[in-house]
């Protein structure tokens, strides 16, 4: 019996011996329960699936929901059927006379403060077409706001109120955000104000090939989405998409969907080419592009086995723009472009999207790999014109309605027609000089008998023309034309 005793004391001393061990060399574990309990204050991730711990979403969320409006729209489009019309109300450049149709429209979506003095960035396609347009902030405030100005090429808009002292969101700097940061897009899907979503950053530099050129100059879009996975639905374009402490770093877009309702992805313009398009139309009324005169192409698996390299990051250059930024600097074809400021471009779009956070006389350094070694270069980027000047707003609707890119002549050209001067037609758009009938090529040497020596007084002479207008010029070939145009 006394063993018996003796065997059970020493079997109770050991289980507890265990247990204390167990207990020294296992961290304690709280109840989820009580933990989120002690910290109300915060949404708190305890898997992998959720967001990360300790951040604080609710004051990202309260940052931010009184710096995105609500922004409704109304207008008129105005649009033509094809045919012979006996009124003949509108003569189409083809011959064929069309008939005018006006329908009303009404549309809604968001907006984002981004100063205290009343500016907000929108879509384009937003506000587009509006002839009225009201801002209804977070308190429920309505406010008539003018347009700015817009860019096509980008989808944003700049709007403002007469108003002080608004709440306004701060820019956060997109180059920065990594995939899988977590993010919260605020707007107002299906009328619904001031919505907060929350989801992930699933890729950067997406182009999804939505916008399109330019209608009226051609001037390619810059498509380098954020996408993510936080809900976004019709109503949310144009309001904000926010890292976790409440920096600005997209404005929500498109969404990718069969049904016209969010499926998954979102995207967002990256705030760095926000930041860019906003100064530039609050400065100079117009977007100030920037280009560095090459052709490129992704590294696919053929071109890499074509050119014999195993790397497939960066960007490959094709060609170069005859006087571009990029020939002058020194770089040549076969060049592999890697990185802009530092800044890594593994795709077409990703350098595009860079290279436009930046103004014509800009000076940006380049890395790119030659024949298997490291190179530096500096290249000071142009306008659309060729030069580093920065184009007026004025000067900018006048290239829209003639649909026209303008260079220099050569000089050989003039040698060869012997003639003193004049602009050549290098690439056209929609516009009037291609209803005139104009064709690429052309050389214009008078503009109603004055003289053209350059792009500026080519354009000097027609700011202030109303009515008709006679080109007088050379093709390449010495062909002498005139064409008649409408201003």
């Amino acid at each position: 019996m006394k063993k018996f005793f003796g065997a059970f004391l020493i079997a109770i001393m050991g289980g507890a011996t265990s247990l204390g061990v167990y207990k020294w060399i296992q961290p304690e574990v709280q109840d989820p329960i009580t933990y989120h309990q002690e910290n109300d204050s915060k949404l708190v991730g305890l898997i992998n699936s959720e967001p990360m711990m300790g951040v604080d979403y609710m004051t990202a969320a309260e940052m931010t929901v009184n710096g995105v409006v609500h922004v409704k729209t109304e207008g008129i489009v105005e649009y033509q059927q094809r045919g012979y019309d006996p009124f003949r109300e509108f003569f189409y450049g083809n011959g064929n006379y069309h008939k005018k149709y006006q329908q009303p429209i009404k549309g809604a979506g968001s907006g984002v403060i981004i100063s205290a003095d009343g500016y907000l960035v929108t879509n384009n396609h937003v506000v587009e077409n509006a002839d009225q347009i009201k801002v209804t902030l977070n308190n429920r405030k309505t406010y008539s706001a003018e347009l700015i100005g817009t860019d096509p090429t980008t989808d944003l808009a700049l709007l403002k109120i007469e108003e002080e002292n608004l709440p306004f969101i701060s820019y956060g700097n997109s180059d920065q955000i990594r995939v899988g940061e977590w993010v919260l897009a605020v707007g107002n899907p299906f009328n619904l104000t001031s919505t907060v979503t929350a989801g992930i950053v699933s890729a950067k530099g997406r182009d999804i090939n939505i916008l399109g050129n330019d209608p009226m100059s051609g001037l390619p879009s810059i498509e380098s989405f954020i996408q993510t996975d936080a809900a976004v639905n019709p109503g949310n374009s144009g309001g904000a998409l926010v890292n976790t402490i409440g920096e600005l770093i997209g404005i929500n877009a498109a969404i990718k969907s069969n049904t016209g309702s969010f499926a998954g992805y979102s995207f967002a313009i990256p705030s760095n080419i926000v930041k860019k398009v906003v100064s530039d139309l609050r400065e100079f009324g117009t977007v100030q592009r920037a280009f560095i005169g090459i052709n490129i192409r992704n590294i696919d698996e053929n071109l890499a086995e074509e050119i014999g390299i195993d790397d497939y990051s960066g960007v490959y250059v094709v060609g170069l723009a005859k006087f571009g930024s990029a020939k002058e600097a020194g770089i040549q074809e076969g060049d592999i472009i890697k990185s802009i400021e530092g800044i890594s471009v593994s795709t077409v779009t990703e350098l595009q999207a860079k290279v436009g956070e930046y103004r014509p006389g800009d000076k940006i350094n380049v890395s790119l790999i030659r024949e298997g070694k490291r190179l530096e270069k500096e290249v000071t980027l142009k306008n659309l014109e060729g030069n580093t000047a920065i184009i007026s707003s004025g000067k900018t609707d006048l290239m829209k309605k003639l649909g026209a890119k303008f260079i220099a002549v050569d000089t050989e050209l003039l040698a060869k027609l012997a003639i003193q001067g004049g602009i050549q037609v290098e690439q056209l758009f929609n516009g009037k000089l291609k209803q005139a009938g104009v064709l690429e090529g052309f050389i214009i040497t008078k503009v109603d008998n004055n003289d053209v020596e350059n792009i500026d007084e080519f354009y000097e002479l027609l700011k202030e023309k109303k009515g008709g207008v006679l080109l007088q010029g050379f093709y390449p070939n010495g062909r002498e034309s005139y064409y008649g145009i409408g201003m």
